[in-house]
């Protein structure tokens, strides 16, 4: 491989040497200053054909799969809390071409990727160091170069594997109950939270069977304005929330789990705690005019952090806590400047020692405690901590939430992978709001709408499609996922195991059915499925309510056969 080493300190040495296995090039890359200092960029850059070259992918990519060009890369950002250092160049057919990963996910670095129009070659680049870090006099990392021919998924499955082994970054465990469904409520209840209400609603959700609730944004303000100016102290809005002891009680009675969400970095202008924490701030994070990040970088900062949320699940018995907005520790500005008083110089430090701490001391309070983080702090460091992550905002937009949690499900091992608040339209119909469910059916679904408030049809549907979901839940989690054109967001998706699966067409398309027991979900638009190598299966099909419309046997081996939107056929072989 033809390499070259573009950028870095004027003093740096940087070296590369190459190892190949089998279709798999890894290059190990050093880097030497003489004496301590801020890194400065530098790029390892090679270039690659194009032939069979015709999309990308990387985990965060929400837009145009082209090959791009190389005066406008397309470029994955990594660092250690958001998304991951790995891209990669697909086929015509959805095949591998070119995969690149980075061993250190920790390291703010990008991998761009553009065509050459010179020659119709691949301009790719790793850079390293993208954004400001500690002073360093060594640094080393490997980068993954991996041409074989298979599936592109079954390409991610093995880059997501080598990080878990052979670079070490472990997993959180998952407790079950990060696998059931959940109450969300923000979508439906934004900061408008009201003990009552939780209650009435949690009744109605559990009854349907969803397990978990999270309280969100609200309950530690009586403000109900949006933003982050009241975050800080973390103490209970009385006038919404009442005694929150009380009300996780109430909850528990109702066989209901209970979350409290958190924004982790933010400090507010209006807490009473701002005034104590003012010069441990970090610039450029928050709007800098009403709300500020904490710099984790100080003791007292991480060791506050930690104990309010220690406090919070000991005092009042909570079950999980969602930690959000991970991804707004930044390093820029003044924060760039030393200052004595703290005790990691390294942000990236800094925020494994705060996970780290905060983790630990919950799981001893609860080793089954729930921590939810969500894209784009989903990266295997990160996922060390969470063990629920989850699809970033996207209300009522089945595009992205089926996007982004097929790409969760990719990269995620057996993290629980969970979608965006599911919220429709009440005035619309119940097909169009189950559509909602079958855009994210392949990871546990948090629900964002108020069941007391439901109408029949849609009530119905939710009720049954919850039931479908916990009925074939194994298979949606732990079964393995293929999903077919990431070009046009995924156009079908299955998930198999133990001779059983689930397929999701969301486009019209021909569904082939091999396993000895399958189930279809019809998410097109159309009121039919084309189903190939079926002969001889016996079906039932159900709309989304779960009413029987039809049953029979397949007797041909292509055949298009009436399925209602959202519905679903089972099919069997008869043996």
């Amino acid at each position: 491989m033809n390499l070259q080493i573009i950028g870095g300190n004027e003093n740096a040495v940087i070296k590369t040497q190459e190892k190949k296995i089998g279709d798999v090039l890894e290059i190990t890359v050093d880097m030497t200053l003489t004496e301590p200092q801020i890194p400065e960029k530098f790029t390892v850059r090679w270039y690659y054909s194009a032939k069979d070259c015709f999309f990308t992918w990387n985990p965060g990519m929400m837009d145009i799969h082209g090959l791009f060009f190389d005066w406008g890369k397309k470029i994955i950002k990594s660092r250690l809390a958001s998304w991951m250092p790995f891209q990669q160049i697909i086929s015509r057919d959805g095949r591998n071409k070119l995969c690149v990963a980075v061993s250190d996910v920790d390291t703010p670095i990008e991998i761009g990727t553009g065509i050459r129009e010179e020659d119709a070659t691949i301009e790719c680049d790793v850079s390293f160091f993208t954004m400001p870090t500690t002073p360093k006099t060594q640094y080393s990392a490997t980068i993954r170069l991996d041409m074989s021919d298979m599936p592109y998924y079954d390409c991610i499955y093995n880059v997501s594997e080598w990080w878990e082994t052979e670079c070490g970054y472990k997993s959180a465990h998952v407790p079950e109950s990060a696998r059931l469904p959940m109450d969300s409520l923000w979508y439906s209840f934004h900061q408008n939270l009201d003990k009552e209400e939780i209650l009435k609603e949690c009744k109605a959700s559990k009854e349907i069977g969803m397990d978990t609730v999270i309280i969100d944004d609200g309950w530690q303000t009586n403000d109900n304005n949006r933003g982050y100016a009241y975050c800080g102290d973390w103490l209970v809005a009385p006038k919404k929330m009442g005694d929150m002891a009380e009300l996780t009680e109430e909850l528990h009675k109702i066989g209901m789990k209970v979350m409290l969400w958190y924004s982790v970095p933010f400090m507010g202008i209006y807490c009473d705690r701002y005034e104590e924490f003012k010069d441990m701030l970090l610039d450029g994070c928050g709007d800098e005019k009403t709300f500020f990040a904490l710099d984790p970088r100080y003791k007292k900062v991480r060791d506050y952090l930690c104990n309010v949320y220690v406090n919070a699940v000991k005092e009042w018995n909570l079950d999980g806590l969602k930690l959000d907005f991970i991804d707004s520790f930044i390093l820029k500005g003044k924060a760039l400047e030393y200052d004595h008083r703290r005790d990691f110089q390294a942000l990236e430090d800094a925020i494994h020692a705060l996970m780290s701490d905060v983790t630990q001391a919950l799981r001893e309070i609860n080793p089954e405690i729930l921590i939810e983080f969500r894209q784009s702090y989903v990266g295997p460091s990160i996922r060390k901590y969470g063990n629920m992550l989850r699809v970033g905002d996207c209300p009522c937009d089945i595009l992205k939430n089926r996007f982004n949690s097929v790409n969760l499900r990719l990269t995620s091992g057996k993290t629980a992978v969970h979608s965006d608040m599911l919220m429709w339209s009440m005035d619309d119909t119940a097909e169009n709001a189950a559509l909602q469910i079958a855009s994210a059916l392949y990871c546990v679904p948090q629900i964002s709408v108020r069941v007391d408030k439901l109408s029949e049809d849609h009530y119905k549907m939710l009720k049954y499609y919850l039931s479908f979901w916990k009925e074939w839940r194994n298979v949606l989690l732990d079964g393995r996922l293929t999903a077919r054109n990431p070009e046009n967001e995924y156009s079908i998706v299955s998930s198999t195991l133990d001779n059983k699966a689930v397929v999701t067409a969301y486009t019209d398309t021909v569904i082939e059915i091999n396993e000895k027991s399958v189930v279809i979900v019809n998410a097109t638009a159309k009121k039919s499925l084309i189903i190939k190598n079926g002969k001889g299966y016996s079906y039932r099909i159900c709309n989304c309510m779960g009413e029987e419309v039809s049953k029979g046997t397949i007797d041909e081996s292509l055949c298009e056969i009436y399925v209602p939107v959202a519905g679903q056929i089972f099919c069997c072989i008869n043996e």
